[in-house]
């Protein structure tokens, strides 16, 4: 498996992303679902990778800059017949390598609170985040849950 910066208009990345977009919208109310779209994953801000087993996409994930020192992982996702392999693992510790990079003094994100999301919350308590307050542009939403990791200043 190899993770690389990729375009999120990929056509595999697409179907993907759909995928994710359909599940959020099965688990949450449409004023909850926080995932983005293809369009919104081409922002400037965010740089988008894929994980591939050669060509077969096993997974994807973003990074958010909100600011200079806080980032936010955005479009976690690991494709169905490689779930529980480890890709969000590796992806994740990408992520979090590229934001000690970039100087990030935090690391945070949203995700579901419903049952179906706990593996990705043991997921993310596995590497040190901790349940918090909302933060940046989002409001308390009884269908999500937020997460952070202080990162080390170097």
């Amino acid at each position: 498996m190899h993770i690389r910066i990729e375009d999120p208009r990929d056509p595999q990345v697409v179907s993907l992303l759909r995928e994710h977009l359909a599940d959020m919208a099965l688990l949450s109310p449409p004023e909850s679902v926080h995932a983005l779209n293809v369009d919104a994953l081409c922002s400037p801000k965010i740089t988008f990778w894929s994980v591939r087993n050669g060509h077969d996409l096993c997974g994807c994930g973003a990074l958010l800059a909100l600011d200079e020192s806080h980032g936010e992982i955005k479009s976690m996702r690991t494709a169905r017949p490689y779930l529980r392999t480890g890709v969000a693992s590796r992806l994740l510790e990408h992520i979090l390598a590229e934001a000690r990079l970039r100087a990030y003094l935090r690391l945070s994100l949203e995700t579901g609170s419903m049952q179906a999301f706990a593996p990705a919350h043991a997921l993310y308590r596995r590497f040190g985040f901790e349940f918090c307050e909302a933060f940046g542009s989002y409001r308390p939403d009884p269908y999500s849950v937020f997460m952070t990791l202080a990162l080390p200043s170097s």
